[in-house]
């Protein structure tokens, strides 16, 4: 591609899976975002909650001082918690749905373009209840958030068999459900993610195309799913081009060319494109970011 890729999107970090230490709202936080606020490769910074009001205050100074946009990660307010907003026990499902609305206030509070969750496990046997629990709060995230204001949510199309071991979830299923919720509510959209393409099994046509009304929000990093050993075995993001890893270059290219084939990248209404990469052990932060930017540098070229 001979434009830049700034026409076609807002290029983001996932900032606490960059520094990890921050996903449980607590650590560097202001430390950490402004070394990221301070690189205009990137338009968008996308964080989790932050415990601290005062420490969400000065955040919210940094992303406006340097006129980045913020879009908020529900996903480690559920998963640290271990909650679950397709629970068959009705209590479970309230919590979650409570801590999540927690979430939404903090979004908007922090002026968020965006709020993104994911759903929970299941039992096989018990697939159809939990789905429907899943819509019962879905639409009541929705309502919420539509009631607060403008504000996207989405949910993050995670892996139901690796790691996360999530109901939202295969292509087909993640039709069905994108469906049914967008016909009631129009502030509601899909995350994707190039990392959960080979943890689902499906390439990136197979996963995109069929969903392709519903997408309003994509992630790039790398997984490793071929040996079950290995200490970064599934959800853990590592950098691109990982030993034994499934995705460099050539994959975000591909990932690229369908997400572009099928009008999510465009010039008109340019979505949040996020690069997610964590580092291994005592990996330098700052290298595995490096890393992520020439590749995806790299991977533009050839789109």
């Amino acid at each position: 591609m001979n434009e830049s890729f700034r026409k076609y999107m807002k290029v983001g970090l996932v900032h606490f899976m960059a520094y990890p230490s921050t996903g449980n709202g607590e650590g560097p936080i202001l430390e950490t975002l402004r070394r990221v606020a301070l690189d205009d490769y990137f338009e968008v910074v996308e964080m989790t909650w932050i415990k601290d009001p005062v420490i969400r205050k000065k955040a919210k100074q940094i992303i406006e001082t340097s006129h980045m946009e913020f879009s908020y990660a529900g996903m480690p307010r559920l998963l640290t918690t271990k909650q679950n907003l397709n629970s068959l026990n009705e209590e479970e499902r309230l919590l979650a749905l409570a801590n999540v609305k927690e979430g939404i206030d903090e979004a908007y509070e922090m002026g968020a373009k965006d709020f993104a969750f994911l759903s929970g496990k299941y039992e096989e046997a018990k697939k159809e209840e939990a789905y429907q629990a899943l819509i019962r709060s879905t639409k009541e995230i929705c309502a919420y958030a539509k009631s607060k204001g403008p504000m996207k949510v989405a949910i993050e199309v995670f892996d139901y068999d690796v790691d996360k071991c999530s109901l939202i979830g295969p292509v087909a299923l993640t039709k069905r459900y994108a469906s049914e919720i967008c016909q009631e509510y129009d502030n509601f959209g899909l995350m994707v993610d190039l990392s959960h393409l080979p943890q689902l099994r499906e390439t990136p046509e197979e996963s995109l195309i069929p969903v392709k009304d519903y997408i309003i929000h994509a992630h790039m990093g790398n997984t490793l799913v071929k040996d079950k050993s290995s200490p970064i075995y599934g959800d853990e993001h590592p950098r691109f081009g990982f030993p034994g890893s499934e995705n460099d270059v050539k994959e975000l290219v591909e990932y690229l060319r369908v997400l572009l084939k099928i009008g999510f990248l465009n010039k008109e209404n340019r979505p949040i494109v996020s690069l997610e990469v964590k580092p291994y052990r005592d990996e330098d932060p700052e290298l595995v970011i490096a890393n992520a930017k020439r590749v995806l540098n790299l991977a533009w070229d050839q789109v």
